[in-house]
């Protein structure tokens, strides 16, 4: 990719862009030059969450209307708690392999596949709140695949990618986040509501096998490291599982100022005060109905192009520059919210303000999951990604509970403020990150070694 023409427009307060340099030597960006995976990572990322979309939005709707009990569908949702636990099984992946299917990819082909029967294997359970057991027992085995199906994919992305490719890389996986949503929990449920049980669930198997077909279809260059003698692997193992790699990647030059201090404030202030909307909607005498369809479907589209658009900024300017440009929406999309957080909430206004709270939020996450990548190990991709993302992801649960906690003695509104505030210091602190030497080196691509 070229380097950003010098006349390209500058963003007050923002550093200027990240410099670009040429792939390393271990076939990031592909071997010979070849264009970046797009298809494969894409298809990879969407198809995760047209399925976790479904069982933990569209399902939920549909087991509902079937009239199962709020704490039964509350157990159920106890299952996304698979996602962050695959931080201790992530080292396995980076570990061990096939050399002639690719190492990553023999994983991906059976990860895939497994995800697809899981689906075909809820087909017989056409009445889902009389087959609850059966049912959450196949929903597990499809997040635990799921969950270990991302590690996969990241760390192909950490792999194959060149640093001016990891902004865009942030954008599509966060985009993808959004569309698998829409299809799992939109779509879907639709296809239910017009044809039943039967045409969803084929549908979703159908998406999901659609990704399988590319993953067969591509062919992962070699590692480096699957050549070399025992004992030379990245972090020292001595050829073992890398478990340490897990420990490791926060001992590595910037990372725990960026993973342990900017992360959570950025995402532990954003998650704050997205938890406070739903019962500030309920608050403000919303169907439930409506805030499904107006959170899971209605803002979710603009927070899709707002993922696509943020990457390809990244490229183009910088990561600061979108750091910078996603806290001032921020400012302005959370100031819109006062109205429904102080118990009025007139249609336009609200899914206009939740949707820039959202564009907000994607343009953050792109900055953060582009960032992960640059500090991930190629060795060790799938577990440096794991655990600086997984740190985000367990701050986000604890953030919306003392979210609520603090709207239940101060008030919305002021549970919002020091939310959105954390969040802008988040944005400060890592902004002053994104210049220092540590920044710049991993935004080149100096730190992947």
């Amino acid at each position: 990719m070229s380097r950003p023409a010098a006349s390209a427009p500058a963003v007050v307060g923002a550093a200027p862009a990240d410099p670009v340099v040429a792939p390393p030597a271990d076939l990031r960006g592909g071997a010979g030059g070849a264009r970046p995976p797009w298809l494969l990572l894409g298809s990879l990322w969407v198809t995760q969450y047209i399925g976790i979309g479904f069982l933990t939005v569209g399902l939920v709707a549909v087991l509902r209307e079937a009239g199962t009990s709020l704490d039964t569908l509350g157990l159920l949702s106890l299952l996304g708690l698979v996602w962050p636990l695959k931080l201790l099984w992530a080292p396995l992946l980076d570990r061990y392999g096939s050399r002639r299917l690719g190492h990553y990819r023999s994983w991906l082909l059976v990860l895939q596949s497994g995800m697809v029967l899981a689906l075909l294997g809820m087909l017989p359970l056409d009445d889902p709140a009389a087959a609850l057991g059966p049912l959450a027992a196949l929903s597990a085995v499809f997040v635990l695949l799921s969950a270990t199906q991302d590690v996969a994919a990241d760390a192909l992305s950490v792999r194959l990618l060149r640093p001016a490719d990891r902004g865009v890389a942030g954008g599509v996986q966060v985009a993808a986040s959004y569309l698998g949503t829409v299809l799992g929990g939109g779509v879907c449920v639709l296809v239910y509501d017009r044809w039943g049980w039967h045409a969803a669930v084929l549908l979703l198997a159908a998406l999901t096998l659609a990704a399988l077909v590319v993953v067969a279809a591509f062919r992962e260059p070699p590692r480096p490291e699957d050549g070399g003698a025992a004992g030379s692997s990245a972090d020292g193992s001595g050829g073992g599982v890398p478990w340490g790699a897990v420990v490791s990647v926060f001992r590595r030059p910037g990372v725990p100022a960026w993973a342990l201090v900017v992360v959570p404030l950025l995402y532990g202030g954003v998650a704050g005060v997205w938890a406070l909307t739903s019962p500030a909607l309920v608050d403000a005498g919303w169907s439930l109905a409506r805030i499904g369809v107006v959170s899971g479907v209605v803002v979710s589209v603009p927070a899709l192009v707002a993922g696509l658009v943020s990457g390809w900024l990244v490229r183009r300017l910088g990561r600061a520059a979108v750091l910078v440009a996603g806290g001032a929406v921020l400012v302005l999309s959370t100031a819109g919210l006062a109205p429904l957080l102080l118990g009025a909430a007139p249609l336009v206004g609200t899914v206009s303000a939740l949707s820039g709270f959202l564009v907000a939020y994607t343009a953050l996450n792109v900055v953060i999951y582009t960032v992960s990548m640059d500090l991930s190990r190629p060795a060790t991709g799938g577990s440096d990604f794991t655990a600086l993302t997984t740190v985000a992801l367990l701050v986000s649960f604890a953030a919306g509970s003392l979210a609520l906690l603090v709207a239940g003695l101060g008030g919305y509104v002021l549970s919002a403020v020091l939310f959105a505030g954390l969040a802008l210091v988040g944005v400060g602190l890592g902004l002053r990150w994104l210049r220092s030497p540590a920044g710049r080196a991993a935004a080149s691509g100096a730190l992947t070694a």
